[in-house]
């Protein structure tokens, strides 16, 4: 891009369409441009699968105890990592993240939908100095001032009280076909907010046109960005139409007053008062307007849909939702089984994950820039601590393809994680021991570089231990308790009930209760509920009945059956 922008001042007095930095030939370069610095990330992944691999310790000792000093035939291979930014895995962390400040903060209260607005008066002042210009012919401007935009706009949601404090913020940023970026924020209130009632909901969001004698200015941003209309048989090619019906199941009803139905989702008032707008010769009333916060339509002059969704069944949806990943301009249906002809035998395909990310993928110029300035495409507020763990001596190494094993071995700090040192630090402050593992965060910090635990001095952290598969055995024990146990200065320590140490993790679940009456199973299934689908929690009920001793699965499955039956994700 530094290429471009001198390219760019050199022609500031170049003639008409011959700027490089105008219309569809600017747009191209910088989708190109993008593709070209992707297709180099993932071509040094690809090219690294071998070359970058990841041992458990133990497994690396054992090898070179048997003179096994080449690690050509050790390791585990990484397709495409959760470090690399829209990959799925960085989606679906994300995602766990979000279910951790939800846990922590409690449901998500405010949905909030920001488009960007091609007219705000930023961008035609630009575009002011560049004749026979069209704004998506500027992704970089776009990009920039809608970042500036939505920084202002959650500066103003932290501090100006609009819908009072706020414990937490998680958005993601999508981007539309026609080019246009907009936010998905999600606000997590104090819970002296938490619960309003219909009047103070009424007092937040909007779904009536204002007076347009009393109060113009609002008439008039509510008639420009919030009415839904016109589409059917006045506008038939309508994008929200979908078999003659609307998608967004306009128009709504009249409603004298807001309620909340059956399902916790609020129905607003939307009163019929006489007042209308006009849009295209047609009349549209309250019952065509999308729900909105008046103040920061006028401020912002741009699409700003505010939904109320404390009490709704549906918060893993609308999580699932801001982290489902970018948009497919097709769909391609693929068997992954390979009939051999000859012998008549199936053989699966190998997955290429690479190849899954970039089939179909469609990238707009403005999300080129976005990503090319390096502008975040997820937020969130507090920040999650994703903490690792292992059994003795299991802990993850990482090193190149020709690096001999004992030198990997002697390598300093090797042995030491940031699960071995949380152990450590409870062993040297005695004031660490009154957390758990997830809590650590809270009043540490962990310092990658130095490879150890810090008092924490400001900002708010939230702690996630990763997940453990009923299936992983001593693993999934040890994380049942770590859950519980404070403060351990050792693995022994972990294990250790009422001074008897036990010799494994389930036996030390065993003496605590964890384990009696299905417990673990009840266990794994109340928390895989944080974030698994209900397609997910099935099929892990189903590992446990073929895989795991489940001594009544009857009682289990009537224990869990909302969790398992109720289609409430979908």
């Amino acid at each position: 891009m530094r290429e471009y922008y001198a390219y760019r001042l050199q022609n500031r007095q170049g003639e008409g369409n011959t700027l490089i930095y105008g219309g569809r030939l600017f747009q191209q370069f910088v989708v190109d441009a993008y593709i070209c610095i992707e297709g180099m990330r993932l071509m040094w992944v690809r090219r690294n699968q071998s070359a970058l691999m990841i041992e458990l310790y133990n497994g690396l000792r054992d090898a070179v105890m048997r003179g096994d000093i080449t690690p050509a035939s050790i390791g585990k291979r990484i397709v495409l990592p959760s470090t690399f930014t829209g990959s799925p895995r960085y989606m679906i962390e994300n995602y766990q993240d979000a279910m951790t400040i939800c846990r922590w903060a409690g449901y998500p209260d405010l949905f909030i939908t920001f488009t960007c607005n091609a007219k705000w008066p930023e961008i035609k002042s630009f575009l002011s100095m560049n004749l026979d210009q069209k704004p998506e012919d500027q992704p970089d401007i776009l990009a920039r001032v809608f970042k500036i935009k939505l920084d202002q706009l959650l500066y103003d949601l932290k501090h100006g009280r609009h819908f009072g404090r706020l414990l937490a913020v998680v958005y993601t940023i999508e981007y539309q076909k026609r080019g246009l970026p907009h936010a998905h924020i999600l606000l997590f209130l104090h819970p002296e907010n938490k619960h309003p009632t219909p009047i103070e909901i009424d007092r937040i969001i909007s779904t009536e046109v204002p007076d347009l004698n009393k109060d113009p200015q609002a008439y008039d941003v509510v008639k420009q960005f919030m009415v839904h209309a016109p589409y059917g048989s006045i506008n038939p090619k309508s994008s929200c139409m979908i078999g003659n019906k609307c998608s967004k199941h306009f128009p709504k009803r009249f409603y004298s007053e807001t309620t909340i139905d059956e399902d916790g989702f609020p129905v607003y008032k939307r009163r019929n008062n006489g007042r209308f707008v006009e849009k295209n010769s047609v009349k549209l009333d309250n019952r065509f307007i999308v729900p909105h916060n008046i103040d920061l339509l006028v401020k912002y002059q741009s699409h700003i849909n505010v939904e109320w969704c404390n009490r709704s069944r549906s918060i893993k949806y609308l999580l699932k939702y801001i982290n489902k990943g970018p948009d497919r301009a097709t769909l391609i249906l693929e068997e992954n089984l390979h009939v051999d002809g000859s012998t008549g035998m199936q053989h699966a395909i190998d997955i290429d994950e690479i190849k899954a990310y970039l089939a179909c993928r469609y990238v707009s110029a403005i999300e080129a820039c976005w990503r090319i300035f390096q502008i975040e495409i997820h937020y969130r507020e507090p920040t999650v601590e994703r903490l690792n763990f292992h059994l003795e001596n299991e802990q993850l190494v990482m090193f190149d393809d020709l690096d001999y094993l004992v030198i990997v071995l002697n390598q300093p700090n090797i042995r030491r994680t940031k699960f071995t040192e949380w152990m450590k630090t409870n062993a040297l402050y005695e004031e660490a021991r009154e957390l758990t593992y997830s809590d650590f965060p809270s009043k540490w910090v962990w310092h990658n570089k130095d490879k150890e635990w810090k008092l924490r001095k400001q900002r708010i952290c939230v702690g996630r231990i990763f997940y453990s598969h009923p299936e992983s055995g001593e693993r999934f024990y040890l994380r049942m308790l770590l859950n519980i146990v404070k403060g351990p200065r050792s693995f022994e320590e972990i294990r250790t009930v009422n001074s008897v140490l036990y010799p494994s993790f389930k036996l030390a679940c065993y003496a605590l209760g964890l384990l009696d009456d299905d417990k673990e199973w009840h266990e794994a299934l109340n928390h895989a509920s944080y974030w698994a689908s209900r397609k997910q929690l099935c099929e892990l009920f189903a590992t446990m009945l073929i895989f795991c001793e489940v001594p009544d699965p009857y009682k289990l499955w009537i224990s869990n059956w909302k969790l398992l039956s109720e289609d409430i994700l979908q």
